[in-house]
């Protein structure tokens, strides 16, 4: 027996991801609770989700969370959920910089924030990282402007550009930028960076794992072996970065770093969700790369070096990523010149309202039973 029921709801699209925008208000305090409904709505268990609005895809597959916010530095709180497309699972634990992009126009949109001319900021504490992101919407005739001449990779047609500044990044789940102490660790016979900046990851040498890093998602996606391999590695870089076990967790996040193609680039990039290949690049994750470049001895400044890209003692403060459907740029700004002390990190993203009304969500009438839920930290 299943009981029906409904909550407002804006679907979004931030970035290169998309889902839906709830507030907190209208979902239950319990996390468990929440996810249930979640999973619903989604229509999580089933590859296609056909049940429910996800699509098929870990970045189809997003939920945003929104309320206004009792910080005294922000004006909204975001709780960001990845909703898993095979199985009852709700991760709360990672934060999505590309969802991130529509919670400054949504919390404009519902009226939890006040519409200025021209500009509006929106300041907003991220629940799971206890961190603040400065959000810069065009709002021309106190309007959400989501026409312009943008354009981002992985996103088709050109958008307004919102900027996304985030604050004081480094430890957000760890309290450390080298959680382990070291700027590479061996694991299994792989030299690996854990890094902790706005995300945890682990680099990989793409090389090491006989790969060129230029190989497709798809192409990466049907690689079991390798896969396994970095799994493994994964789980135990997890344990060495404080995390414990992260079987069932999405962090750390796997990032594979090769030289780039283009002379304007800094680095080419296959980042993982974990266990499937991003067609592009989650935002956190390349602030946490675009931030690994200038610190002494990670995989990514080892790369970077070779390929010429800056001095052996060189820092760089604007980074251009290369992943599978293009390229992010992101402006890197340390205090004092120190290349481990992240004032912030600075890019641009687009956003665009897809619909708002009601969805509904049916509920078992014994829930939990079968669900896995990670809290957010």
């Amino acid at each position: 027996m299943t009981m029906m029921n409904s909550i407002p709801c804006m679907i979004m699209r931030g970035g290169t991801s998309r889902g839906p925008f709830l507030r907190m208000r209208d979902l239950p305090d319990n996390q468990a609770a929440q996810a249930e409904i979640l999973i619903s709505l989604m229509g999580s268990g089933h590859a296609l989700q056909v049940d429910g609005i996800g699509g098929g895809d870990p970045l189809t597959s997003k939920v945003a969370i929104v309320e206004r916010s009792a910080h005294p530095e922000a004006d909204v709180d975001y709780l960001f959920a990845q909703v898993d497309v095979l199985n009852r699972r709700v991760d709360f634990n990672p934060n999505c910089g590309n969802m991130l992009s529509a919670v400054g126009p949504y919390a404009l949109e519902t009226g939890l924030v006040a519409l200025q001319e021209g500009m509006t900021t929106v300041r907003v504490r991220n629940l799971n990282t206890q961190r603040l992101i400065e959000c810069h919407v065009p709002t021309p005739g106190r309007q959400v402007a989501y026409e312009g001449d943008t354009t981002i990779s992985g996103v088709p047609g050109r958008a307004a550009g919102i900027q996304l500044s985030f604050l004081d990044i480094t430890g957000t789940k760890t309290g450390a930028l080298l959680p382990t102490g070291n700027a590479v660790d061996r694991i299994d016979d792989i030299e690996v960076t854990c890094l902790d900046a706005a995300t945890p990851i682990m680099m990989v040498n793409a090389a090491e794992l006989g790969l060129s890093g230029r190989e497709s998602p798809a192409a990466l996606d049907a690689h079991p072996a390798m896969l396994e391999r970095l799994e493994s590695v994964r789980r135990e870089a997890g344990l060495r970065m404080g995390l414990g076990d992260v079987s069932q967790s999405v962090l750390p996040k796997p990032v594979l770093v090769s030289a780039p193609f283009d002379d304007d680039s800094t680095l080419c990039t296959r980042y993982f969700v974990p266990h499937r290949c991003h067609k592009a690049i989650a935002v956190t994750g390349a602030i946490a790369v675009a931030t690994a470049v200038s610190v002494p001895g990670t995989v990514a400044n080892r790369i970077a070096v070779e390929a010429g890209k800056l001095a052996a003692d060189g820092q760089l403060s604007q980074v251009r990523l290369e992943h599978p459907s293009g390229f992010i740029d992101l402006d890197v700004e340390r205090r004092n010149g120190n290349p481990v002390d992240i004032a912030r990190v600075s890019l641009i993203r687009t956003a665009r309202k897809i619909m708002s009304g009601t969805i509904f969500y049916s509920l078992p009438s014994a829930p939990g039973q079968d669900m896995l839920t990670s809290r957010a930290s």
